[in-house]
């Protein structure tokens, strides 16, 4: 009997070389890949989204995400530093975790504490006494004594200190290691220099910039210099690398950001200084309105200003070449501000303000509980709040 032919069966045909198939699986893996990254480029738009759309709206509402209480003295004052917080008072330095608990305790006497912080150390001084005291996160790291009362310090990362020691004929700048070496000792001729109003290091210790106010004449000026106690300095005289000086200025104010740039602020202006070695003048900035307070970071400088027209105040905010960012009016006087990260945070008492670098004002209410230090927390809108006897973790709501 005959077999019938199935029409639809079909003979296919062996691919012509190996080549063939190694470019159709190519095609295949190419095809499928390019819809994976199609796919994940969408996700990661939407995320970002998400994420800025949450970031940069404003919020009428902080809840209390966790408290952690304390009980401790109202006259404790608070910095955040490094992965926790410092508590200083007039008895001592304690260092603590972000839920509240004490790491170290470091009993000193002090009768006016003041501090300064770096990124890997912090210094503690006796305004008016004779005492400094230089700390790690892992805890004191060296005591320093002077011979004249102190005025001012500065600390850097490596635990340098130098300071303005107090001296009615001829003040001095000290500047020690952490253990209470003597590495600098430069003795003032307010004659031919003024008398130190400001002064900071630079985060590795090496530089030194201090602000001189003298009078000629009738006339107020200021006087900026830069030490370098590196080997740019060593042949220089009593190791001065820069030497400005400002007509009809007050240099209030001098901080670095970073190694290699610096600010000097007056009382209507800001200069930028740049360089590791020699720093030079970059940029001066004029402002022509009272200036409040200045805050920065190793990004920005910022300003409050008085508003010349009408009732309250400017916030502005420069970047580091000096070209303005930001600029917008604010609600109330706020004594303390600072910036943490890409946000301007503005606290007095119980009031509170956050604002962002490009303007919003993301946060602007009372926080029903004194704020004696405030920093942002990991996460979306989320910060530390820390008061006499709790440290809160606090989010933001609608």
């Amino acid at each position: 009997m005959a077999q019938k032919k199935n029409p639809h069966l079909k003979i296919v045909q062996p691919p012509q070389d190996l080549e063939d198939i190694k470019k159709q699986t190519g095609k295949l893996r190419r095809e499928k890949i390019r819809k994976i990254l199609i796919v994940a480029v969408l996700i990661i738009l939407a995320v970002c989204g998400t994420y800025l759309l949450l970031k940069n709206q404003s919020y009428g509402q902080a809840r209390t995400a966790a408290g952690y209480e304390n009980n401790t003295s109202d006259s404790n004052r608070y910095v955040h530093f490094a992965k926790g917080i410092v508590r200083y008072s007039r008895d001592g330095v304690v260092f603590l975790n972000k839920k509240n608990e004490e790491q170290w305790i470091q009993p000193v006497q002090l009768q006016n504490p003041i501090i300064d912080v770096c990124e890997e150390a912090f210094a503690v001084a006796d305004s008016g006494g004779n005492s400094i005291f230089v700390f790690t996160e892992d805890g004191l790291k060296g005591e320093i004594e002077t011979t004249l009362p102190i005025e001012k310090i500065t600390v850097s990362d490596q635990g340098i200190v130098s300071a303005i020691l107090k001296n009615e004929s001829s003040p001095k700048i000290m500047s020690y290691d952490a253990t209470g070496n003597i590495l600098v000792e430069q003795q003032i001729t307010m004659s031919s220099l003024g008398y130190p109003a400001a002064l900071d290091l630079s985060d590795d210790g090496k530089m030194l910039a201090v602000s001189y106010l003298y009078t000629e004449g009738t006339s107020l000026k200021s006087r900026v210099i830069y030490y370098n106690f590196g080997e740019e300095g060593q042949e220089k005289t009593d190791n001065q690398v820069t030497s400005d000086v400002y007509e009809d200025t007050v240099m209030a104010e001098i901080f670095f950001m970073g190694n290699s740039r610096s600010v000097a602020v007056s009382d209507h202006s800001f200069v930028i200084y740049k360089g590791k070695e020699v720093p030079e003048k970059e940029k001066e900035v004029e402002i022509r309105q009272e200036i409040r307070s200045v805050f920065h970071s190793d990004k920005y400088i910022g300003f409050i200003l008085l508003n010349q027209d009408k009732s309250g105040y400017e916030l502005r905010l420069y970047n580091r070449s000096g070209e303005q960012i930001l600029n917008r009016e604010i609600e109330g006087e706020y004594s303390n501000v600072k910036i943490d990260g890409d946000e301007i945070i503005l606290y007095d008492g119980s009031r509170c303000c956050i604002v962002t670098v490009t303007g919003i004002i993301k946060y602007q209410n009372d926080l029903d509980v004194e704020i004696l230090e405030i920093f942002r927390a990991a996460g979306l809108n989320r910060y530390y709040v820390m008061s006499t006897d709790e440290l809160r973790v606090i989010y933001l709501t609608k």
